[in-house]
């Protein structure tokens, strides 16, 4: 079995609706695969999935029938092999091996996957995108849906759009978390270093960890040993502005897979009490494994809905709600959430973000602080959202947003995905002052 194989096996269970950070993880496991070709395995879906829809244009070029036409794993392999074409490697390389991939699965194919591929080669360098700064065209080339592009480019902008999109055709680097009651940044850029891994620190959260060349984070024995986390510097810095510290009582809802909750206990110094709120159960499993995983007595996975939770009123000192969203700054992780997502979901997710947050504000104390995140950058989702919070929610008032990389936005702030190299984010702090406006 080949690095193409197992991309192609997996790209064919993402297109039945499995996601590729299940699908791909699971074909490795099946496979005897060394760890260059796990890591070119990885590159070939998260780079087809990044790529779909340039990728089909190109194809469109040559083919004399319609993609959707074809059986899956046929139409899996001519995108791996236009794929590679397009990243410059050799054509008799990429058609010759994609080919003998596709045979495997699909043999009566072998004939027709070699003619469209040789075809496609044929294109270029250079390739002939479409041009122009329509949202049409820079759909294209971005491998965006039209109406993600015209949404984006009317709620922030065409410059920030075009920042947007293009870093989700980009692969996200490995970021680490170092766990402070096991490690610090220095000891484990050390470690990692030792093992071959070049290690940088991040531009938002000074002691996260950037790392390239470090393999299969599955089996990195720091992450394994709890001495750290992949955490994208983003998600780090929103758990960080929840400003939890020891003793107090915190309320993460919508806390799996325990990322931002487990970070909010770290920073408590494992110090009070940290509820994990999420309602799916098997998700919430994943909350369970990473405080085994971190040695973290002060989480405790709940499993309610965000509507009725099963709390006590003004009972926490902070709440955290990361709730339900489009997830349009973190596409370069989630590369196939483009192509299932609807228009109309924009809004069904605005209004369940208002109830959310009407329900997790009944939880907050005196004095205490509320923080709406959400890892998507438009208007409804974001800045309607908060304004919708501080004009109903009556007791609560803004803080400050945070500084520079974040940009104001609304009662809030964005941090764009191109502003320091993180995933998109959207974050509101409101503070409980007991009196009300208006």
């Amino acid at each position: 079995m080949t690095a193409r194989d197992v991309a192609l096996a997996a790209l064919v269970r993402v297109e039945g609706g499995a996601y590729a950070n299940v699908a791909l993880p699971a074909a490795l496991r099946a496979s005897a695969l060394d760890a260059r070709e796990r890591a070119q395995a990885t590159d070939l879906v998260y780079g087809t999935l990044r790529r779909q829809r340039a990728l089909d244009h190109l194809l469109e070029q040559v083919m004399d029938r319609d993609l959707d036409d074809l059986d899956p794993p046929v139409r899996a392999a001519l995108r791996i092999g236009t794929r590679q074409l397009v990243e410059g490697v050799r054509p008799h390389a990429a058609v010759s091996a994609t080919v003998d991939a596709a045979a495997k699965v699909a043999p009566r194919a072998r004939g027709y996957v070699n003619a469209v591929l040789r075809q496609v080669a044929e294109l270029g360098p250079p390739w002939p995108w479409p041009e122009g700064a329509d949202p049409a065209s820079v759909a294209v080339r971005a491998s965006m849906p039209d109406w993600v592009v015209e949404l984006l480019v009317e709620d922030i902008g065409l410059v920030a759009a075009l920042g947007v999109v293009e870093s989700a055709s980009r692969p996200a680097a490995l970021t680490l978390r170092p766990n402070p009651l096991r490690t610090d940044p220095d000891a484990l850029a050390a470690e990692l270093e030792a093992g071959g891994a070049s290690v940088g620190r991040g531009e938002l959260v000074p002691d996260a960890l950037v790392v390239l060349g470090a393999g299969d984070p599955a089996v990195l024995p720091a992450i394994a040993g709890g001495r750290a986390t992949p955490q994208d510097q983003a998600s780090q810095a929103v758990a960080a502005s929840v400003g939890a510290v020891a003793g107090q009582r915190v309320l993460e809802i919508g806390a799996a897979p325990g990322g931002k909750v487990s970070a909010i206990a770290e920073l408590m110094g494992d110090d009070g009490l940290v509820v994990a709120v999420d309602v799916d159960a098997g998700r919430l499993r994943l909350v369970t494994d990473a405080r085994a995983r971190l040695g973290l007595r002060a989480v405790v996975p709940v499993q309610a809905d965000g509507h009725r939770l099963p709390l006590r009123v003004r009972s926490f000192d902070r709440v955290l709600l990361d709730a339900p969203c489009t997830g349009l700054g973190v596409l370069r992780r989630r590369p196939e959430a483009r192509w299932r997502l609807r228009p109309e979901q924009v809004f069904e997710l605005a209004d369940l973000q208002r109830e959310l947050l009407h329900s997790a504000a009944e939880l907050v104390c005196l004095g205490g602080l509320l923080v709406y995140s959400v890892c998507t950058l438009t208007a409804a989702e974001t800045r309607d959202v908060g304004e919708w919070a501080v004009g109903t929610l009556g007791d609560f008032v803004p803080e400050a947003p945070p500084g520079a990389p974040w940009e104001p936005d609304g009662p809030g702030a964005r941090l764009l995905p191109q502003a320091a190299g993180t995933d998109g984010m959207w974050l509101l702090r409101l503070r409980r002052t007991g009196e009300p406006r208006g």
